[in-house]
């Protein structure tokens, strides 16, 4: 069965064309013309509502990862709005300090952002030849890190670990004690400056336990970290 209808005035398209449902996937058949990282707005039978993004098209059929997870979906009866828009954060400096998911909800029981802009999370691809040479160094306090693999201001750190391994004792660490290599000027020595006006950290976990959650926001809260990080 297709069933599909059409607000023009919000340019949604309302689809009823489930055809399956796999882990936190969805597939619906008869899709016009999707778009990649398109978000989806879902309407389950018994009126709850869920979001997802479009992770791959083929023809006229649109994979969409829910966030919240597929339990509960029912294939004829769940309606998806696809949005036409992809997905966007609002973002302020009132954001230091607070604790968000993934969509950029607050999850700390505080008020929500007032927003000074709202940005596409998924960003713009940059020519590597155009970027500007990294010249402010993080310091980290770990020196194997500081002396063999510099981080540079605005660089993303991965860490990979085996089982067992203090790898969450480790970014714990790297918060506590990183700040910003201000570019020495003459012969002066690179000046370690940490102060809020000029850094923050933006500290990111996915799949994480609520023991681990709390260790680190513990972490964090413990040594007064709060005031200049996300």
């Amino acid at each position: 069965m297709l069933t599909f209808c059409i607000h023009d005035e919000k340019n949604i398209l309302d689809y009823r064309t489930i055809s399956g449902v796999n882990g936190p996937l969805v597939i619906l058949d008869h899709v016009k013309f999707p778009k990649y990282a398109e978000i989806v707005n879902l309407t389950l039978t018994n009126g709850d509502k869920r979001q997802g993004q479009v992770l791959e098209i083929e023809g006229d059929k649109a994979v969409v990862q829910v966030f919240e997870g597929t339990s509960g979906i029912d294939a004829r009866g769940t309606r998806c709005e696809f949005t036409g828009d992809v997905m966007k954060m609002p973002v302020s400096e009132d954001m230091l300090g607070r604790v968000f998911n993934g969509s950029g909800q607050p999850q700390d029981g505080g008020p929500p952002v007032l927003p000074e802009d709202v940005l596409d999370i998924q960003g713009q691809p940059i020519n590597p030849s155009q970027r500007d040479y990294p010249e402010e160094m993080i310091e980290t306090g770990i020196s194997a890190i500081d002396t063999m693999m510099s981080v540079a201001r605005g660089q993303k750190i991965p860490l990979f670990s085996g089982a067992g391994l203090p790898h969450n004792e480790i970014a714990a660490q790297i918060v506590r004690q990183a700040g910003l290599v201000k570019k020495p000027r003459g012969g002066d020595k690179g000046v370690k400056d940490n102060s809020e006006e000029n850094f923050c950290v933006v500290f990111g976990a996915m799949g994480v336990t609520m023991e681990t959650s709390r260790f680190f926001r513990n972490d964090f809260i413990e040594n007064g970290l709060f005031y200049f990080y996300i």
